[in-house]
């Protein structure tokens, strides 16, 4: 990889998502907390501790550090599971080859969420090339629900990932912020007040709009 900066692991979810709030997000550097934001940081604190648990030939490490040359990205892993395999891989808090299987984990209720994947299997694409390995598979464990649903890592996801990550640095690159397109999802995101996802014009133009108004507004 070249000298430029890397992008967030996490900021390809939010890409997924609404490419126009992975750019405010970004480029803006924007954030409003919502009770969805808030609930989901919260059911995350007892994740979020960086330790590695051991069990006879089974690791489990928490917040672990993950990086791709080849995607630009750098984020953790709330978990992975590092099983004694002799076909697996060395990683530095294991003294035997290991299988990894990664998990990310979320808040809400049991549901297949295409960014939740795409962010899952990004992990795991950063953990082959820093160990030389494959990963067929992971998981999404749903703190509320107590449930996990595995995800596999198919062609089409991965390379759903590499063009979300290329979109994430393209907007990066070009400093743009895409126009809005209201829907469904609007309604719980917490940016809607920045982002003002109903007005269709640019905030120049609506600028023009507001000052062409004020002319034409006769003085008392």
């Amino acid at each position: 990889m070249d000298d430029r900066e890397y992008l967030p692991l996490s900021w390809l979810a939010q890409a997924n998502y609404c490419l126009r709030r992975a750019a405010l997000l970004l480029n803006e550097r924007v954030w409003e907390e919502n009770a969805e934001t808030a609930k989901g940081r919260a059911e995350h604190k007892n994740v979020h501790t960086q330790r590695v648990e051991r069990r006879g030939t089974q690791l489990k490490l928490y917040e672990y550090m993950v990086f791709s040359d080849a995607l630009g990205l750098v984020g953790k892993c709330d978990c992975i599971e590092a099983v004694h395999s002799e076909n697996g891989c060395i990683i530095p808090a294991a003294k035997f080859p290991v299988r990894l299987y990664p998990i990310e984990y979320k808040h809400g209720s049991v549901r297949e969420e295409l960014s939740y994947q795409i962010q899952l299997c990004a992990q795991a694409m950063c953990l082959e090339e820093m160990f030389h390995t494959d990963i067929s598979s992971g998981a999404l464990f749903f703190i509320s629900a107590h449930r996990r649903l595995e995800v596999l890592f198919t062609d089409e996801l991965r390379a759903t990932v590499e063009k979300t990550a290329e979109d994430l640095r393209s907007i990066r690159d070009s400093f743009c912020i895409p126009l809005a397109e209201y829907g469904g999802k609007c309604k719980k995101c917490s940016l809607k007040e920045y982002c003002m996802p109903k007005v269709k014009t640019s905030a120049q133009r609506y600028c023009e709009i507001l000052a062409q108004e004020a002319k034409e507004v006769e003085p008392l």
